[in-house]
Protein backbone atom coordinates (compact mmCIF):
# COMPACT_ATOMS: atom_id res chain seq x y z
CA UNK A 1 0.00 0.00 0.00
CA UNK A 2 2.90 2.34 1.07
CA UNK A 3 4.33 1.38 -2.73
CA UNK A 4 1.31 2.35 -4.49
CA UNK A 5 0.72 5.76 -2.32
CA UNK A 6 4.27 6.85 -3.36
CA UNK A 7 3.74 6.00 -7.09
CA UNK A 8 0.28 7.55 -7.16
CA UNK A 9 1.66 10.66 -5.42
CA UNK A 10 4.98 10.83 -8.07
CA UNK A 11 2.34 10.62 -10.82
CA UNK A 12 0.25 13.49 -9.09
CA UNK A 13 3.31 15.49 -8.44
CA UNK A 14 4.53 14.84 -12.35
CA UNK A 15 1.02 15.66 -14.01
CA UNK A 16 1.33 19.12 -11.81
CA UNK A 17 4.63 19.97 -12.80
CA UNK A 18 3.90 19.23 -16.42
CA UNK A 19 0.88 21.61 -16.10
CA UNK A 20 2.80 24.32 -14.06
CA UNK A 21 4.96 23.95 -17.09
CA UNK A 22 2.90 24.29 -20.24
CA UNK A 23 3.48 27.32 -22.33
CA UNK A 24 0.41 29.76 -23.35
CA UNK A 25 0.71 30.61 -26.45
CA UNK A 26 -2.22 33.59 -27.52
CA UNK A 27 -3.09 34.20 -31.48
CA UNK A 28 -3.79 38.06 -32.53
CA UNK A 29 -5.10 38.79 -36.10
CA UNK A 30 -7.18 41.50 -37.77
CA UNK A 31 -6.47 45.01 -39.04
CA UNK A 32 -5.38 48.54 -37.95
CA UNK A 33 -7.00 48.53 -34.77
CA UNK A 34 -5.33 45.35 -33.97
CA UNK A 35 -2.21 46.10 -34.73
CA UNK A 36 -2.21 49.17 -33.02
CA UNK A 37 -2.16 52.65 -33.99
CA UNK A 38 -1.96 54.63 -30.79
CA UNK A 39 1.05 56.69 -30.59
CA UNK A 40 3.85 55.26 -28.79
CA UNK A 41 4.53 58.98 -26.76
CA UNK A 42 1.00 57.99 -25.20
CA UNK A 43 2.19 54.62 -24.04
CA UNK A 44 1.22 54.51 -20.27
CA UNK A 45 4.34 54.04 -18.01
CA UNK A 46 3.13 50.61 -16.95
CA UNK A 47 3.57 49.12 -20.79
CA UNK A 48 6.98 50.25 -21.39
CA UNK A 49 8.19 47.04 -19.23
CA UNK A 50 7.42 43.63 -20.15
CA UNK A 51 9.35 40.67 -18.39
CA UNK A 52 7.80 37.12 -19.70
CA UNK A 53 5.77 38.04 -23.11
CA UNK A 54 7.27 36.45 -26.10
CA UNK A 55 5.98 37.49 -29.23
CA UNK A 56 6.55 36.38 -33.32
CA UNK A 57 5.27 39.46 -35.40
CA UNK A 58 3.75 39.73 -38.82
CA UNK A 59 1.98 41.99 -41.07
CA UNK A 60 1.30 41.06 -44.63
CA UNK A 61 4.06 40.97 -46.60
CA UNK A 62 5.95 41.93 -43.62
CA UNK A 63 7.62 38.92 -40.97
CA UNK A 64 10.26 39.11 -38.46
CA UNK A 65 12.90 36.08 -37.89
CA UNK A 66 11.11 32.72 -39.52
CA UNK A 67 9.72 31.11 -37.02
CA UNK A 68 11.77 33.61 -34.05
CA UNK A 69 10.21 34.96 -31.04
CA UNK A 70 11.62 38.10 -29.12
CA UNK A 71 10.71 40.09 -26.11
CA UNK A 72 7.62 41.71 -26.85
CA UNK A 73 8.08 45.71 -27.39
CA UNK A 74 5.21 47.68 -28.92
CA UNK A 75 5.68 48.82 -32.86
CA UNK A 76 4.01 48.28 -35.95
CA UNK A 77 5.63 47.44 -39.50
CA UNK A 78 3.95 50.66 -41.26
CA UNK A 79 6.49 53.76 -42.80
CA UNK A 80 6.26 56.68 -40.28
CA UNK A 81 4.20 55.29 -37.77
CA UNK A 82 6.12 52.08 -36.41
CA UNK A 83 6.03 54.00 -33.42
CA UNK A 84 2.40 52.95 -32.19
CA UNK A 85 0.73 50.33 -29.91
CA UNK A 86 -2.71 48.89 -29.42
CA UNK A 87 -5.07 47.35 -26.93
CA UNK A 88 -2.91 44.33 -27.20
CA UNK A 89 -0.40 45.69 -24.92
CA UNK A 90 -2.28 45.97 -22.61
CA UNK A 91 -3.67 42.11 -22.20
CA UNK A 92 -0.38 41.12 -22.81
CA UNK A 93 0.63 43.77 -19.09
CA UNK A 94 -2.30 41.40 -17.46
CA UNK A 95 -1.38 38.25 -18.63
CA UNK A 96 2.50 38.89 -17.39
CA UNK A 97 0.59 39.63 -13.94
CA UNK A 98 -0.89 36.76 -14.32
CA UNK A 99 1.14 34.28 -15.01
CA UNK A 100 4.14 35.21 -14.33
CA UNK A 101 6.13 32.80 -16.61
CA UNK A 102 6.94 33.05 -20.11
CA UNK A 103 4.04 33.01 -22.43
CA UNK A 104 4.17 33.61 -26.54
CA UNK A 105 2.06 35.57 -29.00
CA UNK A 106 1.81 34.92 -32.71
CA UNK A 107 0.71 37.91 -34.12
CA UNK A 108 -0.14 38.80 -37.70
CA UNK A 109 -2.44 42.17 -38.33
CA UNK A 110 -2.34 44.42 -41.04
CA UNK A 111 -3.93 47.77 -41.44
CA UNK A 112 -7.02 48.28 -43.99
CA UNK A 113 -7.22 44.97 -45.25
CA UNK A 114 -10.54 43.15 -45.79
CA UNK A 115 -12.19 39.00 -45.83
CA UNK A 116 -13.83 39.82 -48.91
CA UNK A 117 -12.05 40.18 -51.96
CA UNK A 118 -14.94 42.68 -53.52
CA UNK A 119 -13.58 44.99 -51.36
CA UNK A 120 -11.12 46.79 -53.70
CA UNK A 121 -9.87 49.06 -51.72
CA UNK A 122 -8.05 46.35 -48.69
CA UNK A 123 -4.32 47.41 -48.76
CA UNK A 124 -2.18 46.34 -51.58
CA UNK A 125 -4.79 43.66 -52.52
CA UNK A 126 -4.45 41.51 -49.54
CA UNK A 127 -7.26 39.84 -47.70
CA UNK A 128 -8.43 37.27 -45.10
CA UNK A 129 -10.27 35.11 -47.26
CA UNK A 130 -10.89 31.69 -46.51
CA UNK A 131 -12.78 30.94 -50.31
CA UNK A 132 -11.44 28.03 -51.84
CA UNK A 133 -11.24 29.46 -55.50
CA UNK A 134 -9.50 32.43 -54.14
CA UNK A 135 -6.47 30.49 -51.95
CA UNK A 136 -6.22 28.48 -54.84
CA UNK A 137 -5.01 30.84 -56.95
CA UNK A 138 -2.65 33.00 -54.84
CA UNK A 139 -0.16 32.13 -52.15
CA UNK A 140 1.03 33.75 -48.46
CA UNK A 141 1.45 37.77 -48.60
CA UNK A 142 4.76 36.98 -47.06
CA UNK A 143 6.04 35.10 -49.91
CA UNK A 144 4.79 37.50 -53.17
CA UNK A 145 1.03 36.39 -53.24
CA UNK A 146 -2.66 38.15 -51.89
CA UNK A 147 -3.77 35.39 -48.84
CA UNK A 148 -3.38 37.21 -45.14
CA UNK A 149 -4.61 33.11 -43.95
CA UNK A 150 -1.93 31.51 -45.36
CA UNK A 151 0.64 34.53 -44.28
CA UNK A 152 -0.64 33.89 -41.07
CA UNK A 153 -0.80 30.06 -41.09
CA UNK A 154 2.83 29.94 -42.73
CA UNK A 155 4.16 32.07 -39.51
CA UNK A 156 1.73 29.90 -37.13
CA UNK A 157 3.81 26.97 -38.87
CA UNK A 158 7.32 28.48 -38.55
CA UNK A 159 6.83 28.96 -34.73
CA UNK A 160 4.98 26.10 -33.81
CA UNK A 161 8.26 24.17 -33.44
CA UNK A 162 10.57 26.69 -31.27
CA UNK A 163 7.74 26.87 -28.44
CA UNK A 164 8.60 24.67 -25.34
CA UNK A 165 7.22 21.66 -25.41
CA UNK A 166 3.61 21.34 -23.83
CA UNK A 167 2.69 24.19 -25.74
CA UNK A 168 -1.46 25.66 -25.01
CA UNK A 169 -2.89 27.60 -27.30
CA UNK A 170 -5.24 29.45 -25.55
CA UNK A 171 -7.66 31.46 -28.09
CA UNK A 172 -7.48 34.04 -31.06
CA UNK A 173 -7.73 37.22 -30.46
CA UNK A 174 -9.45 38.86 -33.48
CA UNK A 175 -10.22 42.65 -34.10
CA UNK A 176 -11.06 43.11 -38.22
CA UNK A 177 -14.33 44.26 -39.96
CA UNK A 178 -14.10 48.27 -40.42
CA UNK A 179 -12.69 47.12 -44.30
CA UNK A 180 -15.60 44.94 -44.70
CA UNK A 181 -18.02 47.88 -44.44
CA UNK A 182 -18.86 47.13 -48.60
CA UNK A 183 -19.44 43.88 -48.27
CA UNK A 184 -21.42 43.84 -44.96
CA UNK A 185 -23.85 41.59 -45.77
CA UNK A 186 -21.46 38.49 -46.34
CA UNK A 187 -19.47 39.66 -43.19
CA UNK A 188 -20.71 36.63 -41.27
CA UNK A 189 -19.81 33.49 -43.78
CA UNK A 190 -16.27 35.38 -44.13
CA UNK A 191 -16.03 35.67 -40.37
CA UNK A 192 -17.05 32.07 -40.01
CA UNK A 193 -15.65 30.40 -42.76
CA UNK A 194 -11.87 32.23 -41.63
CA UNK A 195 -12.83 30.55 -38.07
CA UNK A 196 -13.26 27.26 -39.34
CA UNK A 197 -9.84 27.31 -41.24
CA UNK A 198 -8.19 28.32 -38.63
CA UNK A 199 -9.29 25.74 -36.19
CA UNK A 200 -9.08 22.99 -38.93
CA UNK A 201 -5.45 24.03 -39.72
CA UNK A 202 -4.43 23.90 -36.21
CA UNK A 203 -5.87 20.52 -35.80
CA UNK A 204 -3.76 19.37 -38.78
CA UNK A 205 -0.64 20.41 -37.87
CA UNK A 206 -0.95 19.72 -34.24
CA UNK A 207 -3.06 16.58 -33.96
CA UNK A 208 -5.12 18.19 -31.35
CA UNK A 209 -8.75 18.12 -31.44
CA UNK A 210 -9.64 20.64 -29.14
CA UNK A 211 -8.27 23.22 -31.22
CA UNK A 212 -11.56 22.41 -33.36
CA UNK A 213 -12.86 24.27 -31.00
CA UNK A 214 -10.40 27.04 -30.13
CA UNK A 215 -11.47 29.89 -28.62
CA UNK A 216 -11.91 33.29 -30.38
CA UNK A 217 -12.66 36.66 -28.87
CA UNK A 218 -13.55 39.60 -31.50
CA UNK A 219 -13.86 43.49 -30.36
CA UNK A 220 -16.52 45.75 -31.89
CA UNK A 221 -16.51 49.20 -33.16
CA UNK A 222 -16.80 52.74 -31.38
CA UNK A 223 -20.19 53.91 -31.97
CA UNK A 224 -19.03 56.88 -33.70
CA UNK A 225 -15.83 54.86 -35.83
CA UNK A 226 -16.41 56.37 -39.61
CA UNK A 227 -16.48 52.75 -40.55
CA UNK A 228 -18.39 50.91 -38.07
CA UNK A 229 -21.11 49.19 -39.82
CA UNK A 230 -24.42 47.38 -37.89
CA UNK A 231 -24.26 44.62 -40.71
CA UNK A 232 -20.60 43.85 -39.38
CA UNK A 233 -21.74 44.14 -35.27
CA UNK A 234 -24.52 42.15 -35.63
CA UNK A 235 -22.21 39.26 -37.87
CA UNK A 236 -20.50 38.99 -34.55
CA UNK A 237 -23.38 38.62 -32.07
CA UNK A 238 -24.77 36.26 -34.92
CA UNK A 239 -21.89 34.69 -34.82
CA UNK A 240 -21.66 34.34 -31.12
CA UNK A 241 -25.22 32.95 -30.80
CA UNK A 242 -24.28 29.80 -32.73
CA UNK A 243 -20.52 29.17 -31.93
CA UNK A 244 -20.43 29.22 -27.77
CA UNK A 245 -16.79 29.50 -28.16
CA UNK A 246 -17.11 32.67 -30.10
CA UNK A 247 -17.40 35.98 -27.97
CA UNK A 248 -18.13 39.55 -28.31
CA UNK A 249 -16.50 42.29 -26.48
CA UNK A 250 -18.42 45.65 -26.71
CA UNK A 251 -16.44 48.50 -27.65
CA UNK A 252 -19.67 50.63 -28.64
CA UNK A 253 -18.81 53.38 -25.93
CA UNK A 254 -14.95 53.66 -26.65
CA UNK A 255 -13.09 57.07 -27.78
CA UNK A 256 -11.21 57.33 -30.81
CA UNK A 257 -8.72 59.34 -32.31
CA UNK A 258 -9.11 62.20 -34.40
CA UNK A 259 -8.62 60.22 -37.34
CA UNK A 260 -12.38 58.80 -36.29
CA UNK A 261 -11.48 55.00 -36.69
CA UNK A 262 -8.77 54.53 -34.43
CA UNK A 263 -8.90 54.03 -30.93
CA UNK A 264 -7.20 56.22 -29.25
CA UNK A 265 -4.99 55.84 -25.17
CA UNK A 266 -8.10 55.56 -23.77
CA UNK A 267 -10.42 53.82 -26.00
CA UNK A 268 -6.92 50.83 -26.42
CA UNK A 269 -6.65 50.10 -22.46
CA UNK A 270 -10.55 49.68 -21.75
CA UNK A 271 -10.87 47.68 -24.70
CA UNK A 272 -7.53 45.20 -23.74
CA UNK A 273 -8.65 45.04 -20.17
CA UNK A 274 -12.52 43.64 -21.06
CA UNK A 275 -10.69 40.99 -23.76
CA UNK A 276 -8.48 39.96 -20.83
CA UNK A 277 -11.83 40.23 -18.29
CA UNK A 278 -13.72 38.15 -21.14
CA UNK A 279 -10.67 35.36 -21.07
CA UNK A 280 -10.93 34.78 -17.17
CA UNK A 281 -14.78 34.88 -17.22
CA UNK A 282 -14.94 32.78 -20.24
CA UNK A 283 -11.90 30.01 -18.60
CA UNK A 284 -9.80 30.52 -21.36
CA UNK A 285 -7.10 31.46 -19.02
CA UNK A 286 -6.54 30.45 -15.41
Amino acid sequence: MKRLLTSLSFIFNLTFCMAQQSAPVILVAGQSNADGRVPIAELPAELKTFHYCQWSYGSGDFETATGQFSPFSPRVAKPKIEASWGFDAVVYKKLEELWQKPFYVIKHTDGGTAIDPSCKASTHGLYWSADTAFLNHTTSASHGGKSLLKAFFRQIDDCLPNLPKGYDIKCLIWHQGESDQPAADRYYDNLKAVIQHLRQHLYEVTGKKKYLRLPVICGTYAKNSRQRSQQVVDALYRLAADDNKFYVVEAEDLTLLRDRLHFDTRGAQILGERIFETMKEKSIIK
